[in-house]
């Protein structure tokens, strides 16, 4: 039976061929890392670099590449970001529709920091209310850090008002766009962004283990790095550089990865995210559309097209969500994703706690086809 991937919210498949081409280029051809040495293999490695951080700075409207910090993926990212910006006794606001990789960082500072923070309430669908945030600021709210789609419901928030208004109370606003990169366009001067955090395998269509962290200078300078180590540079002082991006990327790079993102980032920059936005947009409608007139079903999150993105999570009323899972894979070949998708405070918002849901993604591989085939699976398996 052929499969259908719909879990592109988890991670991007199949890539575009030439990622796997260059990351076995450089594990068989090049072979070298970078700011340790002169020879042209690391040389080649360099220019490498630097070509995917000025490929990651024009998709987001983003003009210094030494602020463009990779990372070993959204998490790590979002750690530096809240372990760097947030000292004892200070405040930070989320909404009440983030992922655990903010979460529990954040239950791990409040721990052993005595860090505060508030979750901003979300309503049904999950959109935060600009109106009740604006009370929610302290004297000592140091942070605004916001999931801009949720990777459970697809809901997409209004960051360029919520940029605006961490810009009036002066508090630096970061965003998680785990599940916006690379499916909508972002401008960071734009959205008023102290800070985007990117992972390299979903929407940017890249492999596993490496992101990337836009940092406005100012901000950068006034975090803590989360690690420390050899970068190759400064070798003379036991101290971390305090330049960029050597500051805020200690130990050796993932240069196979940084081979195949720099090739997805030239594939995408080729197709443009508009293309893909619009594909996106296409999809999510048809699918809509289709889940409109069954029975046994309940959708969490926005019922429309707009003011999200392709995450769609589905409560199978009538039966267990494992059970539907299991159903659509095994008689169908349907590739969901069933439970709490590490967002247990998403789905408590949603209504969809603890019993989890099953969530169909798409990205830029999904086709009509394979909406036509899950809306077929999905009729089947709701009716029993």
């Amino acid at each position: 039976m052929e499969t259908v991937y719909l879990d592109h919210a988890a991670t991007s498949y199949p890539k575009p061929p030439q990622v796997g081409r260059r990351m076995w280029e450089y594990v068989s051809r090049v072979g070298a890392t970078i700011n340790r040495s002169t020879y042209a293999p690391a040389q080649e490695a360099e220019l490498v670099t630097l070509r995917l951080r000025q490929r990651l700075g024009g998709l987001f409207s983003f003009s210094d590449p030494t602020h463009v910090v990779l990372t070993p993926g959204n998490t790590w990212g979002l750690n530096m970001l809240l372990w760097g910006a947030l000292r004892p006794g200070d405040h930070c606001l989320v909404s009440s529709m983030e992922h655990n990789a903010v979460m529990r960082p954040l239950q791990e500072l409040a721990r052993r920091r005595g860090v505060l923070f508030d979750r901003v309430p979300c309503g049904k669908e999950g959109y935060l209310d600009l109106s009740g945030m604006e009370d929610m600021f302290r004297p000592n709210t140091r942070l605004v850090l916001l999931s801009h789609a949720s990777n459970v419901s697809g809901t997409l928030q209004d960051a360029r008002a919520f940029g605006e208004l961490c810009a009036r109370h002066r508090v630096p606003f970061c965003l998680d766009a785990a599940q916006t990169a690379g499916h909508i366009p972002i401008d960071f001067g734009a959205l008023g962004l102290s800070a985007l955090s990117v992972p390299g395998h979903k929407g940017l269509l890249g492999p596993q283990g490496i992101g990337a962290l836009l940092l406005r200078p100012e901000f950068a300078a006034s975090l803590e790095p989360f690690a420390a180590g050899g970068t190759g540079s400064a070798s003379d002082s036991e101290e971390q550089p305090a330049y960029m991006p050597d500051r805020f990327e200690p130990g050796t790079p993932n240069l196979p990865g940084i081979y195949g993102w720099e090739a997805a980032l030239e594939y995408l920059q080729a197709v443009t995210v508009e293309a893909v936005a619009q594909h996106d947009r296409a999809l999510s409608a048809r699918f809509l559309k289709g889940l409109s007139s069954m029975q046994g079903i309940r959708l969490a999150g926005p019922a429309s097209p707009e003011g999200r993105v392709g995450v769609f999570s589905l409560d199978f009323t009538g039966l267990d969500n494992g059970d539907a899972a299991f159903r659509l894979e095994t008689e169908f070949g349907i590739l969901t994703r069933c439970g709490l998708h590490c967002a247990p405070s998403a789905h408590k918002t949603l209504g969809t706690f603890p019993q989890g849901t099953v969530r169909f993604s798409f990205g830029w591989s999904s086709t009509e086809a394979d909406v036509d085939r899950a809306l077929e699976a999905i009729a089947a398996v709701s009716a029993g």
